[in-house]
């Protein structure tokens, strides 16, 4: 369980430090060139290409959640027990903290870089959101892209899946789901990933983290309670 609960938190501190740490220099520090597509689909395959090779890495230990979604998930398809899924979330979300703060005192080296200008990647709403969506709307949102992202992952890991694609699809469903989201409000989709960063922006983004931890986690209820009613009978019969 030490070794699956490390996998955890060093996964998810990777996916913040390097997927994250790309949103901050495209949207924060200006390297998307003023062209929002430009910085929008360079994050988006950022998280995507981190988690494929997360995945196939840390997937023989721990699963590779690097998600409390993703674990609520999991636990309520049966996947895994509530024990070490309550283990997972901690790490994860210690992980999400120990990436941001690498990253943020990374940033910090540099003589432009303030917290209050560039951020660090947060989440968000309203007039943090490209496209203004209000907190309903960021909150709708959340819930449907982490309730496909989840559906997705459970799908894909069954015992009737193959599970030498497994990566890929996860992580080009990531792609996809920040092709979309990252407009309307910067994407989590992953609960830990919103609240590390968050924490060392604090102001409006601390604010407004609640949304990006909820949200995501009715999705990936959701996700499993639809998992179940799709598959429950498949892998019954492969089982």
């Amino acid at each position: 369980m030490a070794r699956r609960l490390l996998a955890e938190f060093l996964g998810t501190a990777l996916l913040v430090f390097f997927a994250v740490g790309v949103a901050t220099l495209m949207f924060g520090f200006g390297f998307d060139g003023g062209s929002v597509a430009s910085g929008v689909l360079a994050t988006a395959l950022a998280f995507g290409l981190v988690l494929m090779a997360l995945a196939y890495v840390l997937g023989p230990i721990s699963g590779c959640h690097v998600n409390p979604a993703v674990t609520l998930g999991a636990a309520l398809a049966g996947r895994i027990d509530p024990v070490a899924a309550v283990g997972y979330v901690v790490a994860q979300f210690a992980g999400g903290i120990g990436g941001a703060g690498v990253l943020w005192v990374l940033f910090r080296q540099a003589p432009s870089y303030h917290t209050s200008v560039q951020g660090l990647g947060t989440d968000g709403y309203g007039a943090a959101s490209l496209i203004h969506i209000s907190a309903g709307g960021a909150f709708l949102a959340e819930v449907i892209l982490t309730a496909l992202f989840v559906f997705v992952i459970l799908g894909v890991t069954s015992k009737v899946a193959n599970a030498a694609t497994a990566g890929v699809v996860i992580g080009l469903t990531l792609t996809a789901v920040h092709l979309i989201g990252i407009p309307i409000t910067g994407t989590s989709v992953n609960p830990a990933r919103s609240l590390g960063p968050a924490l060392f922006v604090r102001g409006t983004s601390l604010s407004q983290v609640w949304i990006f931890l909820v949200a995501p986690l009715i999705g990936g209820a959701l996700a499993a309670l639809t998992h179940r009613a799709f598959y429950s009978k498949l892998e019954a019969d492969a089982a």
